[in-house]
Parts: structure tokens; C-alpha cells; sequence
């Protein structure tokens, strides 16, 4: 592991261990760099907030080129729903355990919510231009966007306290509920 996936690594895990013991409110930025040995500027450098601890993710990129590759004979949401399922089945899965505990936190924080929907504006920019570049309308691709972002969040966070399922079962219960909404 490369020195900056080791310390981003250790922010992660010392913020979860931090809003595990003090919960999320009451923990500072400061006291989760102490944490991971690192210096609170070293922090901002892999999260610009606190929240980004929590609710960012990497893949918007690799979720937009996955849905610009669908074929043509795709709805948009259809498009969509194909191109996240993917996406995800592309990359390397994440620590499921790490990803639940995250999202456990964000479920029970009325504030990290609030946080959860800007970062869920960034995902539906990334589907909606990957969809416009298809050529499918503004508008509706708007719609086919923020309806793949609003299924992906509920089943994300319902994954979250349900110990039964796993991610990719998280991610399949979304993708094909879309898919049987644009048949």
C-alpha cells in the first residue's frame, strides 16, 4: 500500500474509531489527525471536511464512463442503471465493513444527511453528463439521474443496518429496480 492510501487509511479508521467513542458531532478534525499521527493540515490535505470523511466516494468518474459505453438501445435510465452496476463490478470491492460502519453514522446523523445529498450532486453532474453526452435530453437526463442517485442512497443506507445483505447485493437491489422502472 503507497504511503498516501496508508495514511488516507488511518484517517478513515481513527475518524470511525472517533465517532464510534465520542460520536460525529463531537469529534473534531484535530483530534482524528492526533489519531492517525498526522497533522490536522495533513487531514484537509485527503478530506476537505469532516463529512468527506463519510460520505465521499471515488467513483463518479468510473460510474460516467461506464454509462457513456451502454449501448444506444438504452433508455436513459436504463443507461444509467447498467452503467453503475458496471461500474462497480469493474473496480476492486471496498472493506464492506468499513463502508457500513460509515454509512451507520451518516443514517443516524441528521446532519451528515444533509452532507450525503451535496455529495449525491456530484454523482447525479456525473451521470446526467455522461447521459447528455449520449444524447439523451437535459431533462431527462436530469431525472434518470437524480432517480439513479435517490435508489443507490436508499439501498446504501438500508444495506447499511440490514447485517443480512451484502454491498453488492445493495447495489443489484437498485440497479434492478431501475431497470424495471424504464422498461
Amino acid at each position: 500500500m503507497a504511503g498516501t492510501e496508508k495514511t488516507r487509511s488511518a484517517l478513515l479508521r481513527a475518524a470511525l474509531e472517533l465517532f464510534a467513542e465520542r460520536g460525529f458531532e463531537a469529534t473534531t478534525a484535530a483530534a482524528i489527525a492526533q489519531r492517525a499521527g498526522v497533522t490536522e493540515m495533513t487531514f484537509f490535505r485527503y478530506f476537505p471536511t469532516k463529512d468527506s470523511v463519510l460520505v465521499d466516494d471515488p467513483y463518479d468518474p468510473v460510474i460516467g464512463e461506464a454509462i457513456a459505453r451502454q449501448g444506444a438501445d438504452l433508455g436513459p435510465l436504463a443507461a444509467a442503471a447498467a452503467g453503475v452496476l458496471e461500474a462497480w463490478r469493474s473496480l476492486p470491492e471496498p472493506d464492506a465493513a468499513a463502508v457500513r460502519e460509515r454509512l451507520r453514522i451518516v443514517a443516524q446523523t441528521p446532519s451528515l444527511r444533509a452532507a450525503l445529498a451535496r455529495n449525491s450532486l456530484a454523482t447525479e453532474e456525473a451521470i446526467g453528463d455522461a447521459l447528455r453526452a449520449r444524447g439523451t435530453d437535459r431533462v431527462r437526463a436530469a431525472v434518470a439521474a437524480s432517480a439513479t442517485v435517490a435508489a443507490l442512497n436508499a439501498a446504501l443506507l438500508a444495506w447499511a443496518v440490514d447485517e443480512t445483505a451484502t454491498l453488492g447485493d445493495a447495489i443489484g437491489i437498485a440497479t434492478s429496480t431501475l431497470r424495471g422502472a424504464d422498461a
